[in-house]
């Protein structure tokens, strides 16, 4: 037994560390054993003896077993971090933990359950890093874009290669072949046609644009997207927005290398964030995140006809707040 097989996936980047962990899984096939049976847990929903009990239970029929431990930042508990960490430290051969969480460090002992070797951050894209991303994508489907078009696609699309890639393989899939992808064409599909996320609400909100916000959420519970899934990215974008007030008040709103490294690179997502900074400060922040954490329990144990009911009074609390003013 050791925590040779245990790992942390950290940081924003959400399609390199989806990378990561296919990586894993292909590792894990290599070794003969096949796919091996995975279990994805969320830390704060999941109690952390029910994952301890279940990452000890030996399986009777897989040969090979990964356990996911989603938002591993929420584990902050003395009692908690020692139960995974232990866990950590005594993994058979045959299973594999990993960590993952959109912060860059975990609690304090938690942070050092895997060898270093084992533990990254993976941070969003510099601005270059990302054009060149761009290009070379569309290289590879044997189309161009212009540089125009590149701007039109960073400026509308989340910054990570998940979000990008889903996106440029839309406009792969959508537009004529025989010509190259330019800023319209990007306009056209991406912003006209695309489909509502927890991002776009937190624009409406950001802009304290109350109808459109309320519309864009029944459009989200409409295409079936899960309540929880909704606060999870408007809970995201919160903690954001906390990291830009803190870089606001040390003077370093401007600085692009700070910006960068709290996923802000964008010109969309700071004009976003630089309006909600005009409603929301640090206090506000905090009563946003708090009662996100709230609703995220009610809608778990309110059962399905009173979701959209919970949702629209969450949207209408978080628009009501002003500026160092709690709820």
């Amino acid at each position: 037994m050791s925590a040779n097989n245990a790992y942390i996936f950290l940081g924003p980047e959400l399609g390199k560390k989806n990378d990561a962990i296919d990586g894993l899984r292909e590792k894990i096939a290599k070794k003969g054993a096949g796919a091996p049976e995975e279990f994805i847990f969320y830390a704060g929903e999941t109690q952390a003896g029910k994952i301890a009990n279940a990452i000890q239970n030996h399986s009777l029929f897989a040969q090979a077993r990964m356990f996911l431990i989603k938002n591993a930042d929420q584990i902050k508990k003395k009692d908690e971090i020692a139960l995974i960490s232990s866990c950590a430290g005594e993994l058979d051969d045959d299973t594999t933990l990993v960590l993952i969480s959109d912060e860059i460090r975990l609690a304090s002992g938690l942070d050092q359950c895997c060898p270093p070797k084992n533990r990254v951050v993976y941070y969003e894209m510099f601005e270059g890093q990302k054009i060149e991303w761009v290009q070379s994508f569309f290289r590879q489907q044997g189309r161009s874009v212009s540089r125009a078009g590149v701007e039109a696609i960073l400026e509308l699309v989340e910054n990570n290669t998940d979000a990008l890639r889903r996106e440029c393989a839309r406009l792969a899939l959508f537009l004529p072949k025989d010509r190259q992808v330019e800023a319209q064409d990007v306009e056209e599909w991406l912003s006209h046609n695309r489909e509502e996320s927890a991002f776009t609400l937190f624009s409406r909100i950001a802009a304290a644009d109350a109808p459109k916000a309320i519309e864009t959420l029944r459009a989200l519970l409409a295409a079936k997207e899960s309540p929880q899934g909704i606060l999870a990215g408007l809970a995201w974008c919160f903690k954001k927005l906390r990291d830009y007030i803190a870089l606001a008040k040390n003077g370093n709103a401007e600085n692009s290398f700070e910006l960068k490294k709290i996923g802000l690179s964008s010109p969309k997502a700071k004009s976003d964030y630089v309006a909600a900074s005009k409603i929301y400060g640090a206090q506000a922040v905090d009563s946003c995140l708090a009662l996100t954490a709230e609703y995220d329990a009610l809608t778990r144990s309110s059962g399905g006809a009173l979701e959209a009911i919970l949702m629209d009074m969450y949207v209408i609390k978080i628009l009501s707040a002003s500026k160092g003013k709690a709820f």
